[in-house]
C-alpha cells in the first residue's frame, strides 16, 4: 500500500484521522441526542408540567396585571411584555429533565457503559443538553403560540419571535448542563429535582412586572447585575419595539455565557465523577 504525502512532505492519513475524529464527534453527539429525545419522549409529564405552568403565568399576569401596566408601557402589549417571563419560567421548570435522565442512566448501570464506549466524553453531556434545549424550545412554541391566539402582534414578526425561541434554546443548553452537573456530582435524584429551585430566585431579583427604569434601590442594583434582565430585555424588545442592535447584542451574550458555563460545569463534573472511580 502506497501512502500519498502532501508538499511538505507529511502523510495525508494525519489528515484523515483528524476529518475521521471530527466525524466520530459529530456522529456521537447525534446519537447521544436522538437517544435522548426518545427517553424525555417516556415521560411526557416531565415536558407538559413546565408547559402547563408558562400558560398559567401568561394568562394570570396578563389579566391581571393588563390595566396596571398602560401606566408605564405607553402603549405597548402587556402580552408582549410578560410573554418572555412566561417562557423562562417554563424552561426552569423543565430543565431538570436532563438531569433527572442522567440519574436514572447512573442508578441502572447504563451511564457507566457508556462510559466503556469509545464515544466522546462531550457528547455524553451534549447530548442530552441539546434534547433538553429542543425540549424547552418545543415548550416556548406552544407557549408563543396561544399568545398569537390572544392577541399577541410581534413589531418584528415571525422573525422576532423565531430569534426568541433561539434564546430559548441557549437558555436551555446553559440551564440543563448545569442540572446535569448537579446530577453527576451528587448522583442524587432528590438534589438534581432541587437544583432548579437554586435558579429561581433570580427571576424575582429582574424586572418581571415592570421595567427596569421604575425598580429603585437594591433591587434596582442586583436586576442590573442579573443576567436574566438582559435575556427578558431583549425578548419585551423583540416583540413590543422592534430591532434595537446594542439591546439584542446584550440579551445574547447573556445565555451563550450561560450555555459555555453550563457545558464546562457539567464537563468538570463528569471528569471529577470517574476520577473517584
Amino acid at each position: 500500500m502506497q501512502v500519498s504525502f502532501t508538499q511538505s512532505n507529511e502523510p495525508m492519513v494525519e489528515h484523515t484521522h483528524i476529518r475521521a475524529d471530527k466525524q466520530s464527534f459529530f456522529m456521537s453527539v447525534w446519537m447521544m441526542t436522538r437517544r435522548s429525545v426518545t427517553v424525555l419522549t417516556r415521560t411526557p409529564l416531565e415536558i407538559i408540567v413546565p408547559i402547563l405552568l408558562g400558560i398559567f403565568f401568561l394568562v394570570v399576569y396578563e389579566s391581571s396585571l393588563r390595566g396596571a401596566a398602560a401606566l408605564f408601557l405607553k402603549g405597548q402589549s402587556y402580552l408582549g411584555f410578560i410573554l418572555p417571563l412566561s417562557v423562562i419560567s417554563a424552561g426552569l421548570s423543565g430543565a431538570g429533565i436532563g438531569g433527572q435522565a442522567i440519574i436514572r442512566d447512573i442508578q441502572s448501570g447504563f451511564f457507566d457503559k457508556l462510559l466503556l464506549t469509545p464515544i466522546h466524553r462531550s457528547a455524553l453531556l451534549l447530548g442530552p443538553m441539546i434534547a433538553c434545549a429542543f425540549a424547552q424550545a418545543l415548550q416556548a412554541l406552544i407557549i408563543i403560540l396561544l399568545a398569537l391566539l390572544l392577541g399577541l402582534e410581534s413589531a418584528t414578526g415571525l422573525v422576532g419571535l423565531l430569534v426568541v425561541l433561539g434564546l430559548t434554546l441557549l437558555i436551555g443548553l446553559g440551564l440543563s448542563g448545569f442540572v446535569i452537573g448537579i446530577a453527576l456530582c451528587t448522583k442524587s435524584a432528590g438534589v438534581t429535582g432541587a437544583s432548579t429551585f437554586l435558579v429561581f430566585p433570580l427571576t424575582f431579583l429582574a424586572p418581571i412586572f415592570t421595567p427596569l427604569e421604575l425598580l429603585q434601590g437594591w433591587i434596582r442594583v442586583a436586576a442590573e447585575i442579573n443576567p436574566l434582565t438582559y435575556i427578558l430585555e431583549v425578548g419585551r424588545t423583540l416583540i413590543n419595539v422592534g430591532w434595537e442592535t446594542e439591546i439584542v447584542l446584550h440579551g445574547f451574550a447573556a445565555p451563550i455565557l450561560l450555555a459555555l458555563f453550563g457545558f464546562g460545569f457539567a464537563y468538570l463534573s463528569l471528569q471529577v465523577g470517574t476520577k473517584r472511580r
